[in-house]
């Protein structure tokens, strides 16, 4: 398993920053290769440039100015995505790599002579997790329609392996969550990992 976790949060001490590092040691533990981006610390810029606009059908040109995050998407067959549920969306620092990354023949190639729309570029990745904290309720996200999470586990999930196992973990309510909330919280992160993973079915043949 090649795993990519993009980590989006400024603040290193956060509970977000607790939620990544349960990803990252079932991961680990789990003998997969992994690969972290935390946006923040790498000072990404998330704003698509004019000159990247003017080039973003330009391949394989295009990804010159986001090598190094175009090279793991291209490499990894797990995608994971850790971040805060800002105004029930993405954090602009997210949005922004999705602008900026996801790009024509890599994450998806454009309408041609014998295609009306785009079809998935990102057919490698057979496994996507997507943990967030809500501020809101399960109920007024639901309400509003959880843009971030569509984004997520519907437009990008279209675009990879038409098998690719999904797993999703939110903490609603963050502003009023309590350790014991977050600790069971975490657990649950633990038991989407393992599920993602496939962890419980390699324990089963590892007892037989």
């Amino acid at each position: 398993m090649r795993a990519l976790v993009i980590y989006c949060h400024p603040d290193p001490a956060s509970f977000t920053a607790a939620i990544r590092d349960v990803v990252l040691d079932k991961l680990r533990s789990s003998g997969a290769e992994v690969r972290l981006h935390d946006l923040y610390a790498q000072d990404f810029q998330p704003c698509l440039t004019q000159a990247e606009w003017q080039a973003y059908l330009d391949s394989p040109a295009n990804r010159a100015p986001v090598a190094h995050p175009a090279h793991d998407l291209d490499w990894c067959d797990t995608l994971i995505f850790v971040y805060p549920t800002w105004w029930y969306g993405l954090p602009a620092m997210l949005k922004g790599w999705l602008d900026r990354v996801m790009l024509p023949d890599l994450a998806f190639l454009m309408p041609d002579g014998a295609h009306k729309t785009i079809r998935p570029g990102l057919t490698r990745i057979t496994r996507m997790g997507v943990f967030t904290t809500c501020g809101a309720s399960r109920w007024l996200t639901f309400l509003v329609g959880a843009p971030g999470k569509r984004t997520l586990l519907r437009g990008v999930r279209l675009l990879c392996a038409k098998s690719c196992r999904t797993s999703f973990a939110a903490h609603y309510l963050m502003d009023s969550s309590t350790p014991a909330s977050r600790k069971a919280h975490l657990a649950r992160v633990g038991r989407a990992m393992d599920k993602l993973i496939g962890a419980g079915a390699k324990q089963q043949e590892a007892a037989a």
